[in-house]
């Protein structure tokens, strides 16, 4: 009978665990319209994503294959990292060399016409090298940042390695060497990296435009820029006979009340026609279609309601008081998407507490574009029964 009675007081005045916040039976939100269906192209491989929200898919074996101009991506990347520029910004002045005159006579590459001597502001020159596509601007920046085109290089495989780019490597600043292979899956972490930049964001968006010092104006070969005006901006077109066609792409889409930043990568894209701008072509014109069907995928809905319960405060000895949410929630998705639901709170939770009190946060998807509601008791918190305390094990 003492033991029982020492039992019994003991169970009493142990301290209660403390009380843990917890998703309900619904841990996620599928959005209506069935499965996304991608027009990806017949061949060779490519992925999008929006940025904050997640991957919209890809397609093809994701096998290194030869970049072409788009390792000129990473080159403006290491640029701008090494010699930061503020939107507006001209940076510094690049004397244009030797090589940088004779490679301007390379008739078999695309090239921008310069003569030694020469001095442009290094945001003129990202203009030369992602405009026109200017090879021997890509190797002259090289080697005013690095001294040598092959110093650079180490720069720009360390830069992919940090990114998590493992497919991917550069043996040259421009694209042209076939050995310069990546993935659609690896440049797509390069491109949302470097569109956080203002200045390159600018930039590659630029149909046109006179430098002086140059003859001529320089055109961006990306026609999208004019063929989908206010709905593509930018990033890199390449192309080569081992390469085909390649297209790093960028697209804004007003949904939800904010601008969705999609972007994508095509490579590997071939075709038969002796018309040399024939692969630059295929490329633009099987990636149109995945730009807008991307951009007609993106929809905004309420994943969660106001009032609706979405979880529960677990007292650990077996009580659980619903939490609802404090107001309506929206979030950003395509057909067949889920976005996954987590709870969160910053204190310590109290073992009482009225119906009615904020107890924590209900988290709606991962990323920068995560969408976060307060969640309340429905109901009074209310400490453990003593049957519950007299009964619990551990």
């Amino acid at each position: 009978m003492l033991l029982a009675i020492i039992f019994v007081i003991v169970q009493g005045v142990r301290p209660l665990p403390n009380p843990q916040l917890a998703v309900g039976a619904a841990t996620s939100f599928t959005f209506k319209g069935g499965t996304l269906s991608m027009p990806w192209p017949d061949q060779g491989q490519a992925a999008a994503e929006v940025v904050g929200v997640g991957r919209m898919g890809s397609s093809g074996a994701a096998k290194p294959v030869p970049t072409a101009s788009v390792a000129k991506v990473m080159t403006a990347y290491v640029i701008l990292r090494d010699h930061p520029l503020k939107k507006g910004e001209k940076g510094e002045t690049i004397t244009i060399d030797a090589q940088g005159e004779a490679d301007s006579n390379k008739g078999d590459e695309s090239r921008v016409p310069l003569k030694k001597d020469q001095h442009f502001t290094q945001y003129q020159m990202m203009q030369m090298l992602m405009i026109p596509s200017g090879n021997n601007v890509a190797r002259q920046l090289a080697r005013w940042d690095a001294d040598s085109e092959e110093a650079f290089v180490k720069k720009m495989n360390a830069a992919a390695k940090q990114l998590g780019m493992t497919k991917t490597t550069y043996t040259d600043p421009s694209g042209l060497d076939k050995s310069t292979v990546s993935t659609a899956v690896d440049q797509l972490k390069l491109a949302e990296q470097v569109m956080k930049n203002d200045v390159f964001r600018e930039v590659v968006r630029t149909e046109n435009v006179q430098i002086a010092g140059l003859p001529e104006k320089i055109y961006n070969n990306n026609r999208l820029l004019t063929t989908m005006a206010g709905q593509v901006a930018g990033i890199k077109t390449g192309s080569s006979t081992p390469a085909g066609g390649t297209f790093m792409w960028a697209s804004y889409r007003t949904v939800g009340g904010k601008d969705q930043l999609i972007l994508g990568v095509t490579m590997d894209q071939h075709t038969n026609s002796p018309d040399p701008n024939a692969q630059l072509d295929l490329v633009l014109n099987n990636t149109e279609k995945v730009i807008t069907a991307a951009r007609g995928a993106l929809a905004s809905d309420t994943v969660v309601k106001k009032g609706q319960v979405v979880g529960y405060v677990d007292d650990g000895l077996g009580g659980q008081t619903p939490v609802v949410a404090t107001k309506d929630l929206s979030a950003v998705g395509w057909p067949g998407m889920k976005a996954t639901f987590s709870m969160s709170t910053g204190k310590t939770l109290p073992h009482e507490a009225k119906a009615g009190t904020k107890v924590g946060v209900l988290t709606v998807g991962n990323g920068a574009s995560t969408q976060k509601v307060p969640v309340a008791l429905k109901d009074d918190l209310v400490e453990p029964t003593f049957g519950a305390k007299l009964t619990r094990i551990g």
